[in-house]
């Protein structure tokens, strides 16, 4: 299948898979990449000969027909040899990696935090539904969600993996806040909902709901999370000794709970929205606009009940 025959159809990509033989030149093609690229020297392209060595057919006339049939969608060739293309990339690391796999059964494992609904402290992460939760054990409310990867749930397990879960999420949030979608990178759209009638705190009843243009996943979060990853507010807290990169929802839910992070909407039409992020006597303030974009910052000091510029 070349490259001049255009779009594709899904059932014509995905059918090129139904031999097992494909698959097989696609994940040796992936050993033989990782036995012979040095470090910084990008994907190495193969020969034919190499791959005929890694890949066990009964002939080359063989081979050379199932490269033809993956050339296009998930081999590229030119002069120097074959690599992978995009989908090429994608789907030969989801096998190498197993993520097609039932995760295995995880928890429940206490894990220490602030339940976001009700502020109690009985907080443990659970695997139910092929995700990984944070659920408070007093009110059952989930304080997080994660879809867990097999690979991450066979690496990892206990504190181990609910730390790299909250990590991996975090990770996920900030590019979602600079309107990446971090399932496929397709563009996201942005808006901010009034939740005023869930069971958010007062504090920040307002959401940042992020759709992807492109695969359709949803995302969500309180305004003021949005602001916690922004690299203004990421200095403000290394200031104060601490990471929001790593402490995720342990840390933004206390705060949120007992009024140090707030939201308001300051504007109509357009919309405007402050956030203030509280550490002390520090205060980080935010503006927002009607897409959860952070426009300006600004850092003061309380002193005596009042706001000094610093």
């Amino acid at each position: 299948m070349s490259d001049s025959e255009g779009d594709r159809s899904a059932d014509a990509v995905f059918g090129l898979l139904a031999d097992d033989t494909r698959v097989d030149i696609l994940r040796a093609v992936a050993v033989k990449q990782a036995e012979l690229t040095g470090v910084g020297s990008g994907p190495m392209r193969l020969s034919f000969s190499e791959i005929y060595e890694a890949v066990d057919v009964d002939n080359t006339s063989k081979l050379s027909y199932h490269l033809g049939e993956l050339t296009g969608t998930f081999l590229r060739k030119d002069e120097d040899g074959y690599a992978f293309s995009h989908a090429g990339e994608e789907l030969v690391r989801f096998v190498l990696s197993g993520n097609y796999d039932r995760p295995p059964e995880f928890g429940p494992v206490e894990t220490s935090g602030t339940c976001l609904f009700c502020g109690a402290e009985t907080l443990e992460a659970r695997f139910q539904h092929e995700m990984f939760f944070i659920v408070c054990t007093d009110c059952e409310e989930p304080a997080m969600g994660y879809f867990l990867k097999p690979a991450q749930a066979k690496a990892l397990d206990g504190q181990e993996l609910v730390r790299m879960a909250i990590r991996k999420q975090t990770f996920d949030y900030r590019q979602v806040r600079r309107g990446v979608c971090p399932t496929c990178a397709g563009p996201l759209s942005t808006e901010v909902m009034d939740a005023s009638d869930s069971p958010l705190p007062d504090a920040d009843t307002f959401l940042a709901v992020d759709r992807c243009e492109a695969c359709l996943r949803r995302y969500s979060g309180p305004l003021t999370y949005g602001v916690a990853h922004h690299p203004a507010s990421v200095a403000f807290h290394w200031d104060h000794g601490i990471d929001v990169m790593t402490e995720g929802i342990r840390l933004f839910n206390d705060r949120l709970r007992d009024g140090r992070w707030t939201s308001e909407r300051v504007a109509t039409d357009p919309a405007e929205y402050a956030v203030e992020l509280r550490e002390g006597d520090d205060v980080l303030r935010a503006r927002l606009d009607d897409t959860a974009t952070v426009t300006r910052t600004e850092r003061v000091r309380r002193r005596g009940g009042a706001d000094a510029d610093t």
